[in-house]
């Protein structure tokens, strides 16, 4: 199925587990999210990927033979999980858990909800 996108959001989100993730920086797909004070409860997930790509100043800070590595199985605190889901409200989004940290004190990352899509009809 493809999808087209409607609006880009990157907008941060509070993401809720029936079952949290066993390693809280490899979470799996979450069961519901909220954003602008709305609750959403996911349906189905449709999609997942990942995104090991260095950024910024990380970018930079790695020899290439160790980079070649770093972009298959990620390192820490870098890579993106993305998760395409089927909503309550019938909505699609592309939402992702990105792994860099904010400070000493949250190291944990944070989820974002990047864009709402919708079905392209042939």
């Amino acid at each position: 199925m493809d999808y087209a996108p409607l609006q880009f959001i990157g907008e941060p989100v509070e993401v809720r587990y029936d079952k949290p993730p066993v390693r809280a920086k490899t979470p799996h797909c979450p069961d519901g999210f909220t954003w602008r004070g709305r609750d959403y409860r996911v349906a189905e997930m449709l999609g997942e990927w990942r995104d090991y790509s260095r950024r910024g100043r990380f970018a930079a800070n790695m020899q290439d033979h160790n980079l070649r590595k770093a972009v298959r199985r990620g390192s820490w605190g870098v890579g993106r999980f993305f998760f395409r889901v089927f909503v309550d409200s019938g909505q699609i989004f592309d939402i992702y858990y990105d792994r860099a940290p904010r400070d000493v004190d949250d190291r944990l990352g944070s989820w974002f909800v990047f864009r709402e899509l919708e079905r392209k009809l042939d």
